[in-house]
This record gives structure tokens, sequence and C-alpha cells, in this order.
């Protein structure tokens, strides 16, 4: 397995910005507001011929009595207990708090190396301050900028050592490490405060995201990694995501932000739903933002436990989706309750299901007599005294299952007739619950003169 570093330090002295450097992309949200970081994310970093696994953590901070922030402690000492190089990060430009003194004084009890690392070291008043960290008691301190990127040379030279001590060069920790080409890889979404991260931790069967009665605790988007039977899958835990009009602040922004490019990159999104506000229309205008982007869907209705009347509750709902989302017919509703386990077994099998689906491929002769069944029963209508005449169909790729027409007037025909063959496609070859891509091309004309 690769070296797995831990970024811990006080809030707001720049762990994410250098999580960010270490991995070569913006992966963390990262503002001036402390505490934007609440539970810790995992990355795949490199530091020249060195590559490595890479943990944001949020804040080292004093006790609190609110419940989600001693869960984000509790991230951050999970993330030291699993690592096997701490490096702790102080700020010169504030100089040393007293926080950086109480958890100096707990990381020198682990029995892993520490790194000290004096983040923004750029100006005289850094300078001063930097001769302070050696009070912490863990040796020499290095002077960096995570974001102008200086220091990194020496974080390197102290790491190289470390690194081959365990035995995990790079390329043995190329070798070592896990093949994540085929995970299935599954983005899980809905409104603030719907029971996402709880359904991740239920998943996964730990606490891996900071979950609580509080709106918006989630903002970056939080990955795990289970085996599910024969199957790997990483997991996205994503920010809830609030209708437009209401997003005010930077960081919720942000958060949403990193959500849309968690379902660009997911193969199947689970959309939680919320039993306390059923088919709320902003569960719809993200369902549909799912399907354009192509994506599986799975609909888990959150907090089933609490309904009384289930089956006229359910039969409601199925109403509004048929009624709201067409274009992603006879797709997967499943009853589930994040928090006591209730349909998580059901939910999977779900995921797998649609994801079959959402791979099929037709094979064209199938596929043409089908076009064929279905130009016969309902011929293509006229358009401006003309006949359309539409050729051939096939299969150009799937994921989501994508289909070509070649005819003579692309741009001819009606929205109603594409949706007719759309819905015979789904029908007859039992695509139901995805989105289906339906296109349209000229043929090539052999007598047209070039």
């Amino acid at each position: 397995m690769p070296l797995t570093v831990a970024i811990v330090g006080r809030p707001n002295v720049g762990k994410s910005t250098l999580f960010n450097r270490l991995c070569g992309l913006k992966l963390a949200i990262v503002d001036s507001t402390p505490g934007v970081t609440r539970d810790r994310r995992y990355g795949e970093a490199s530091l020249s011929d060195l590559k490595f696994t890479v943990i944001d953590t949020a804040g080292f901070d004093e006790p609190s009595m609110r419940n989600f922030e001693r869960s984000m402690q509790d991230q951050t000492a999970r993330a030291v207990k699993e690592s096997d190089i701490i490096l702790f990060l102080v700020d010169l430009h504030v100089g040393l708090m007293p926080q950086d003194y109480y958890f100096a004084s707990l990381l020198r009890r682990e029995s892993c190396p520490i790194i000290l690392a004096a983040n923004k070291c750029d100006g005289k008043l850094a300078k001063n301050n930097f001769f302070e960290t050696y009070e912490l008691g863990l040796g020499e301190p290095i002077q960096i900028s995570a974001e102008h990127g200086e220091g990194m040379a020496d974080l390197y030279h102290l790491l190289r050592p470390l690194v081959d001590a365990k035995g995990a060069k790079q390329e043995h920790s190329i070798a070592d490490s896990k093949n994540f080409s085929n995970e299935l890889k599954v983005a899980i979404i809905g409104r603030p405060n719907v029971g996402k991260s709880t359904l991740l931790n239920s998943i996964l069967r730990e606490d891996r995201a900071v979950s609580g009665p509080e709106a918006g605790l989630t903002r970056d988007t939080i990955t795990g990694v289970c085996e599910w039977g024969d199957r790997q899958i990483k997991f996205f835990d994503t920010a809830g995501m609030r209708r437009r009009a209401r997003i005010q602040e930077k960081l919720e922004k942000l958060s949403v932000k990193d959500t849309l490019r968690a379902i660009r990159f997911a193969e199947v999104v689970i959309l939680v739903f919320d039993t306390e506000a059923l088919g709320h229309r902003q569960d719809f205008v993200i369902a549909k933002h799912v399907a354009e982007e192509g994506r599986a869907l799975v609909l888990a209705v959150n907090k089933w436990d609490l309904v009384k009347n289930k089956a006229d509750e359910m039969h409601q709902l199925k109403k509004r989706i048929k009624r709201s989302l067409p274009q992603l017919k006879g797709v997967s509703v499943t009853p589930i309750s994040a928090i006591t386990g209730f349909g998580i077994d059901d939910v999977m099998q779900a995921v797998f299901a649609i994801h079959s689906v959402w791979n099929v491929r037709v094979a064209t002769g199938p596929l043409n007599r089908w076009f064929e069944q279905m130009l016969e029963e309902h011929p293509p209508p006229l358009v401006k005294g003309r006949r359309l005449r539409l050729r051939y169909i096939t299969q150009v790729t799937a994921r989501p299952p994508s289909f070509v027409i070649f005819t003579t007037r692309p741009g001819s025909l009606p929205e109603s007739y594409r949706r007719y063959l759309v819905n015979g496609l789904r029908d007859r070859f039992n695509l139901l619950g995805v989105p289906i891509r339906l296109m349209l091309r000229s043929g090539i004309n052999p007598y047209k003169s070039n």
C-alpha cells in the first residue's frame, strides 16, 4: 500500500491548500473562513518521484459541546491513527497559538514520524515567528508556502527516507496499490439534511462522514471505498443542493460546484429523498440534472420508518415521479432508513441493476428490426408536404445508451416523434430508469457534388 500522510493542525493554517498542492488538483474547498474542512478527505499525491496518499483533516480545535464539532475532531483522530506520517502545520503569519502547543503535546505521544511544517513563510513577521516553532518539541521545522509552492523540496527530502524505510518507493507503490480502474463509482446527492452522510456511514459501517441534525455539515465531497459482494465501490458523499436562488454564501457555491463535479465523475447516482418533504420540487430539479449528465439514477426515500401510511405515500410519490421525470421512466424507488440500516441491501441491489442497464449494448440487427416495426406502425410525419426518410439506426455508445438515426433531414424530426422512438427503445430493450440519448445524422449522399 502507498505511504499515507495526514495533514493536521488548527483551523485555517492552510491544510487544504497544501492538500491541493500535493494532489495537483483543487480537490478540497479552500476559503479564509476557519473550519471549512469537516471530514477527512483522501487524495493521491505526488512530490517529484514520490507517490503517496495524503489526508486532509478538520482543524484541531478546543473541545466543543456541539456534536458535529466533536465528530470533526474524531475524524481527525482517525486520520492520525491510520497514517504512516503526520504532517503538523502551523501558521507563521499568526504565530503559535495555545492550540498549537496543546496538540503538539498530543502528537508527541504518537509512534509514527512527525514532520513540523511552518506555513505562510513569506514576510518579515513570518521570519520572527519561525523561531518559536522550535518550542513545540517536534524537531527542526521546515518553512513552506502551500499557496506558492515554496519549501516543497525540503518536504521531499524529509519524506524520501521515510518512504524508503517503509519500503514504499514509487515503483513499489505502483505495484502494491489497488487497481481502481474497475471500481463502481457512486455519488450520493440530495437536498441539505436529508441523510446523505448517514447513508454513507451506514453503507460503509463506520463513521466516515460527519453527520447530525444540523443542515449543511458536508462541504467537501467525501470519498469512501468498500467491497459489496464481489464488487468494489467508491462512494462520493456530497454537499446538499438547495435552489440556486437561495445560494448566497461563497462556501455554499463552492460546495455545490464540488457536488456537480462528483455527479459528472460518478457512474450511478443515489438521490436521497426525505419523507418529511416527500416529492420536493428541488428533488426533481436535481434528478433532471443527473439525467442531463447521462448518469444512472436510483431514488432512495430516507426516514421511511417515520411514515405511517406507507402504501399511500409510495403510490403518490411514484405518480409524481412518473409525471415529473418522463425521461427516466421506470427509475428505481427504494424506501430506506439510513440511521437504522433498513433498505440498505435493497438500494445497493438497485445500484447494481441500474448500472447493468446503463451499460447495455443492443445488437444492430435486432435494433433495426424493431426500428422498421416502429416506422411501419407510425410512419414519420410530413414536414412541409414531404415525408421524412429515416434510413436506419445504430447504437454508438453505452453509459448511457446512445443511438444515432440516419435520415435525410436531421433537423426536421418533431420532438413528439423523437419521444415515441425513445419510449419504444426503453420498452422493447428494457432500458428502464436510465437516460437515453437519440441523435440524428444525415446519411452520405453519393450523388452530391463535392
